[in-house]
């Protein structure tokens, strides 16, 4: 990319490595050791894991985060520019070290994480012209961790994306250092166009059960449009012209990690396409499908025919409700 072009995308969060153990084993073999099938070592988060993604599905996509200038920042930077994924929004720091997540994923696939203080370094991105960089989407990922675990932050770069016209879309997690509910950002949800968290993340949120009664708590917050990923149970659509649920693709998962950000650059990546919601939702739900069936988030991912070729073998699915 030169200086003067901008791109499709610009993935705004954290980027760190993921410590992969693969296949743990929560039963201790001795008093200071534990056992795994295998670890691995991966570039992450999820700002990364989506413009990864949107690089292989051929979107011109680019990343705003910060890195240390240590070897995991060098590590990431180059699988960045190894996939052809956008860096020169990239804000280096000499004095907050690279974030470095250890996650435990068992045989069952479901995960958890070990963070540290480094995680919480907020990093300014609202500081930044993204208009210089972007011109059509910007993904937040994600709101309720840093850098977007601040209402002034989120509030300013949304703000600023809506004045150029940019589409937004925002992914959740649960809360790690600084707690915030959706009360907290009552400036910010109505300039998000998509929504896009998981059933946990939801649940926690809205204090719903229903995945219907969960979307609406976030519409009445002013979100334009809830994504509900629902993992082993599909998607689920709702805004207030329609609502629907896709299920999901019957697949052998293996590790979960980055299905969600793979599901996101699916979604995004077809939005640019000009498909509809629900065609878009279809092929997210394959890009989610396809990272299960690797370690690491973005082993399994190759490029928009492999998405195309497993839509038509799997029968993508539609509509249930």
């Amino acid at each position: 990319m030169t200086k003067t072009e901008k791109y499709d995308v610009l993935c705004i969060g954290v980027a760190l490595l993921d410590a992969i153990v693969q296949g743990f084993d929560p039963e201790p073999v001795s008093a200071s050791g534990y056992r795994a099938r295998s670890c691995s070592l991966n570039v992450g988060g999820e700002a990364v894991n989506e413009v990864i993604a949107l690089s292989k599905l051929g979107v011109n996509a680019g990343i705003l985060c910060f890195l240390g200038t240590d070897m995991a920042g060098k590590m990431i930077e180059s699988t960045l520019k190894q996939y052809g994924a956008g860096t020169d929004a990239i804000r280096w720091e000499k004095e907050h070290p690279t974030p470095i997540t250890t996650m435990l994923v068992r045989e069952d696939s479901s995960r958890s994480s070990i963070t540290n203080p480094a995680h919480r370094y907020n990093f300014h991105p609202e500081k930044v012209d993204i208009a210089k960089y972007v011109s059509k989407v910007i993904t937040l990922g994600s709101l309720f961790r840093a850098p977007f675990d601040d209402p002034e932050i989120i509030k300013e770069v949304l703000a600023a994306a809506k004045q150029h016209g940019l589409i937004t879309v925002a992914d959740t997690k649960l809360p790690n250092f600084r707690v915030l509910q959706l009360k907290d950002l009552s400036d910010s949800l109505p300039l998000i166009d998509y929504i896009t968290p998981n059933e946990d993340e939801a649940r926690y949120y809205t204090g719903k059960e229903a995945p219907e009664e969960m979307a609406e708590v976030f519409l009445d917050h002013g979100v334009k449009n809830v994504i509900l990923k629902l993992g082993r149970n599909g998607s689920y659509f709702r805004n207030r012209k329609e609502s629907f649920f896709l299920p999901a693709y019957d697949v052998h998962a293996i590790d979960s990690t980055g299905a969600g950000d793979n599901f996101i650059a699916g979604f995004v990546s077809e939005i640019l396409q000009g498909s509809t919601v629900r065609e878009a939702l279809v092929f997210a739900n394959a890009c989610g499908a396809i990272c299960t069936t690797a370690a690491g988030a973005g082993t399994a991912l190759v490029d928009r025919a492999q998405v195309m070729a497993f839509i038509d073998a799997m029968k993508a699915p539609d509509e249930i409700c």
